[in-house]
């Protein structure tokens, strides 16, 4: 499957205003107040759109208000013929406020494409209730997983056996305590048990857990500590709001200085997602042109973390045996119910450096320097690449490649994000 985020996002003049209680009713809107002439187009906007009438089997409710208040607005575009987005696209740019007075661009996103949304839909149906259609959540909340998770007061390892999402194919206690701890669609979070969940939350949670994890890791590693994921700002049925970064590759073809800046930047991610202070290691199953983004400022991010798993170094990670006698329903909602993943003894601490220097650094460092450097760069970016080769000598071609590259970024003001304070670290 594709990235979720590799999103064809494109402008479209939407604001979304008023949507009744029981989110059925038809919206109406009007472009800016600034703009001229003064046009009052209407949408036909419902719960379809949002996915609100797939939930419970959805991801969350905690931002519809901003929806519904026009504090979450679709890019705008003049015309007299304002129509909605189409709903088959995977993400869609917008502006989001907390005053109405300064926006922020977001990313809106769906966790899958709709027509995989709705192949899923029907795979419940026909599993579960041996029709073409049914009420999704009524087809779910009487399956055997999930009545197992409305008797438990806690997340344990037997209740995610079997889902097939990277985060959760070497899962240990200590995360599934900090899923539930930190997840952002309940009140009152913080506990590492579920007294506080509704019934429903907990099915917005397991069905999250089965089909893209990516608003997950947004909320328990944020970006306010330092982690290098956009902000999880909320969800609305099946869609997810985080603040908005552009694709790296649309960097590929930048001037050098920016190139060796967002190369260093990128295996800076890599190390701190090797090592870092909770003792958890990442690793990507997958990457791309989509994988990594870049915020207004120069900063380097992850803005696809649907490909992300997670080892526990610390607690260590409780072997999954037979996965496929624990497959059900929610093992494949997002994958072919007979995918085969590598164990979590086959994952080599270098699978996300490896991958980075095969696919994403050439791109990105492709025919930038001077002859002597580009060849220097192009041996280091080998051996880095290189899966057949010991794990300490992968690791050395990368520091190598960061030694090379760290003279070639100057302390400028075009790097926002780190200056000025990289006029003093150099002194």
């Amino acid at each position: 499957m594709r990235t979720w985020l590799y999103c064809l996002c494109s402008n479209f003049v939407v604001w979304l205003l008023y949507l009744s209680p029981n989110f059925s009713s038809i919206l109406e809107g009007k472009v800016s107040p600034t703009s001229s002439p003064r046009i009052k187009p209407s949408y036909s906007f419902g719960r379809a759109f949002l996915g609100l009438d797939k939930c419970n089997a959805c991801i969350g409710t905690s931002i519809c208000k901003k929806f519904f208040k026009e504090e979450i607005r679709f890019d705008s575009w003049l015309s007299s013929h304002l129509k909605l987005p189409p709903n088959y696209l995977p993400c869609y740019s917008g502006n989001y406020t907390d005053d109405t007075k300064s926006w922020r661009t977001v990313e809106i996103s769906r966790l899958m494409t709709k027509y995989q949304h709705d192949q899923s839909d029907k795979r419940i149906c026909t599993s579960l209730t041996f029709a073409k259609s049914c009420s999704i959540e009524r087809a779910l909340w009487k399956t055997e997983r999930f009545q197992k998770w409305l008797k438990a007061k806690r997340l344990t390892l037997d209740l995610v056996q079997g889902l097939p999402t990277p985060l959760l194919r070497c899962p240990s206690q200590r995360l599934l305590d900090r899923i539930v701890r930190r997840y952002a669609e309940v009140t009152d979070a913080g506990s590492i048990f579920m007294d506080h969940f509704s019934d429903r939350d907990k099915l917005r949670l397991l069905y999250t857990l089965s089909v893209n994890t990516h608003p997950i890791i947004l909320q328990i590693f944020p970006e306010a500590e330092g982690w290098p994921f956009p902000k999880y700002l909320g969800s609305c049925g099946r869609l997810i709001v985080s603040t908005s970064t552009r694709p790296l590759k649309e960097f590929y073809n930048v001037s050098p200085d920016m190139a060796a800046d967002l190369g260093l930047q990128l295996l800076a991610v890599i190390d701190s997602m090797m090592n870092n202070d909770l003792n958890y290691y990442f690793y990507f199953t997958h990457v791309d042109a989509e994988t990594f983004g870049v915020f207004t400022n120069g900063y380097l991010f992850i803005r696809d973390a649907s490909r992300l798993g997670i080892i526990d170094m610390q607690e260590g990670t409780t072997l999954m045996e037979d996965q496929q006698e624990h497959n059900d329903i929610f093992s494949c909602l997002a994958v072919d119910c007979q995918s085969v993943f590598p164990s979590c003894n086959s994952i080599k601490h270098t699978q996300s450096l490896i991958m980075v220097c095969e696919e994403v650094l050439p791109k990105l460092l492709k025919d930038k320097f001077l002859p002597s450097i580009q060849e220097e760069i192009d041996r280091a970016l080998a051996t880095c690449a290189d899966s057949f080769l010991a794990q300490q000598e992968v690791t050395s071609a990368a520091q190598k490649l960061a030694e090379i590259l760290k003279p070639l970024r100057p302390c400028h003001s075009h790097f926002a994000y780190r200056y000025p304070d990289c006029k003093y670290n150099a002194k």
